[in-house]
Order: C-alpha cells, then structure tokens, then sequence
C-alpha cells in the first residue's frame, strides 16, 4: 500500500480547480477528496455526505470548540470548514487525500499539518480569469469585480506553495497534477 498524503488544491475562482480535481479522480484511483462541512442549507439534488455534510450553526460551532476542524471559515454569513478526523482517517488509509480549499484555509491546515503539499491553480492571465468567471453566466459585474479582486490577493500568496500548475490546457494541467501526485506516492508520512 503506498503512504497517504495530504494535497492542497488552491487558486483564484475561474482557475479551474474544480474540473481538475474532477478529472484528477478518474486518473488516480487512490485519491479521496474531502467533503466540507458547512451550515449553508442544502441546494435541490445536493446530498448529505457527498456534497456537504450539512450542520446546523449550534453543531458546527461545538466541533469548532472541540476542535474537530483543520480549517474553517465564514463566508457569506454561512460557515464552511474541513472535518480532520476524515483527512486523517483517509491519510492513514494510505489514500492520497485532496482538499480544494482557499488558500486562508491552506494556511491553516498546513499550520496543524506541515507535511501538507500545497498547489496552486493558475489561469493563464487575469484576463482569461475573467472570460471565465463571466462564462459562468452566475456572477454579476459587481460579483465578478469582487471575484477578481480576492484573485489579485490570492496570487500574491503563489510563492507559499510547494507546485504552481497553469491551466491553460485542461489535460495537460490534469497530467502534471497526476504526476505530482504520483511523486509523492513513496514519500514517508
């Protein structure tokens, strides 16, 4: 059984985090990706345990108080957060373990677990970032601005991370998130 590992998977919204990831399970067959808490209600078709596992704000903050996160945040009013005894429950499993988070919650996770590898997801220019932001067809202009604005901040943080992959080509993009994978399939816990 290879070690498990915990990777990070970060970037400005419209990098394109999502499809890599999604594309990432059907090319590596030990990845696991977490699933977030969050106290946001359930969309129509999302379910409990695969989407999200849906918390109340009381049962939320009581695993925040008996420190059941690795990292969590309020966005929007609602709380989102990754639930540690999974991650750790899966890393010794041997499963190589994927978070798609922001890089504030990155930070936090790689604070209470250094070994933690750390991604970033570029797209190829701000201005490709915003062609896909508004491809989307969900965002006002308003929302697209703020979007864009928590990019530039974000980008600044790409030098604390151990990979950088551009999304420019979603297969090619794929491969080398594989492969770092793949190269850390023999790395000691």
């Amino acid at each position: 059984m290879r070690t498990g590992n915990l990777i990070i998977i970060s970037g400005p919204s419209g990098a394109g985090k999502g499809t890599l990831v999604d594309r990432l399970i059907t090319r590596v067959p030990d990845v696991w990706v977490s699933v977030s808490a969050t106290t946001r209600p359930p969309r129509p078709g999302e379910i409990d345990g695969k989407d999200y596992v849906f918390l109340s704000d009381e049962e939320f903050m009581r695993r925040v108080l008996a420190d059941e996160f690795l990292e969590w945040a309020k966005v929007h009013g609602k709380r989102y957060g990754t639930l540690r005894s999974t991650v750790e429950q899966k890393i010794a499993e041997g499963r190589q373990v994927v978070l798609e988070i922001d890089p504030q919650g990155a930070a936090q996770v790689k604070t209470l677990m250094p070994e933690a590898v750390l991604v970033f997801i570029l797209a190829p220019s701000m201005a490709e970032l915003e062609r896909r932001i508004r491809s989307r067809g969900a965002e006002t202009d308003e929302q697209v601005a703020t979007r864009l604005a928590t990019a530039v901040r974000e980008l600044e943080l790409v030098d604390t991370y151990d990979f950088v992959v551009e999304n420019e080509d979603v297969s090619r993009a794929t491969d080398q998130l594989a492969g770092i994978l793949e190269s850390l399939s023999g790395k000691e816990s």
